[in-house]
């Protein structure tokens, strides 16, 4: 569950409740499209919005929707005890491995944070990721810290951001202070197919959760040898990525979501607001241009 496509599904809401039909749907798409695992209550899945019903509600109806597909829950929180408590609670449910990123409202240290991911695989037998996404909780993990962490038992697999330079350097670098065995895993979909090629494992994926297919595509093109094919497809996805960039994959995979017709209008959770009206109409262009359709 930690190589090839892990699509990372919406959390949609209808009004203040969220809409257990639409996440069914999302994830069953995702499923029978045939990604390795499926990524719910990330970031792109609402998870810092909901309560901890509404988590466990969520993981109930993708885990029953998934079939056979490995369902990463996440679980993160400010406080290490509820943590602890979303991660009995996705055991329960039957998630396959746990999300963590360092949420906090006070920011935290290295050996905070270290103490965190200590804490949670000692307590749980589920394998962890290593959530690392500085772009919502403001902390940047140092490659020290990727490798003491990944030491850890019981820790699996580490989500990158997209590198900012070269990203074959990126990942090479990285991966020479891995522990043998650590799965790397990119997120920052305009470089999946690049990261891929580079020696990622796995492609935790945005898109994935609304374009099964075509995320699908540039991954078996990547496990085939196939590195210009994914490059091409990645650069034919271009318009989304550069949506991706200028507001945010959340909310323009939302809109794309709404746009096909895939979840409810105005699905995310207040105070968040979706695409303004110049974002929607480029959006639109692009499904156009790309001829996407549900």
């Amino acid at each position: 569950m930690f190589d090839g496509l892990s699509a990372f599904p919406l959390t949609p809401l209808n009004g203040e409740d969220v809409d257990l039909k639409a996440v069914a749907g999302l994830v069953s798409r995702a499923a029978l499209a045939g990604v390795d695992s499926l990524g719910v209550l990330g970031s792109t899945g609402n998870y810092a919005y909901l309560s901890r019903e509404e988590r466990r509600a969520v993981l109930e109806a993708a885990i029953d929707a998934a079939g056979d597909v490995p369902v990463l829950a996440g679980v993160g929180a400010v406080r290490t005890r509820d943590v602890l408590t979303l991660a009995g609670d996705a055991q329960s449910a039957g998630a396959t491995a746990l999300l963590l990123a360092p949420v906090s409202y006070q920011r935290l240290t290295d050996d905070e944070v270290f103490g965190l991911y200590e804490r949670v695989a000692a307590e749980t037998d589920l394998p962890v990721v290593v959530y690392d996404n500085p772009g919502t909780t403001g902390f940047t993990f140092s490659d020290d810290l990727h490798a003491r962490i990944a030491r850890i038992p019981g820790i699996a697999s580490i989500k990158i951001p997209p590198p900012t330079a070269d990203v074959s350097a990126r990942i090479g670098t990285l991966r020479s202070r891995l522990p043998q065995g650590t799965s790397l895993g990119i997120s920052g979909d305009w470089v999946a197919a690049e990261a891929l090629a580079a020696g990622c494992n796995v492609w935790y994926s945005v898109i994935g959760g609304v374009l099964p297919i075509q995320a699908k595509t540039i991954v078996d093109h990547v496990r085939a040898g196939r590195t210009g094919e994914a490059l091409e497809e990645s650069a034919r996805l271009e318009p989304l990525w550069t949506l991706f960039r200028a507001y945010g994959s959340l909310r323009v995979v939302s809109g794309l979501a709404e746009e096909l017709g895939l979840i409810p209008a105005s699905a995310l959770p207040l105070p968040l607001h979706g695409l303004d009206s110049e974002g929607r109409e480029k959006l639109a262009r692009a499904v156009r241009e790309l001829g996407l359709e549900a």
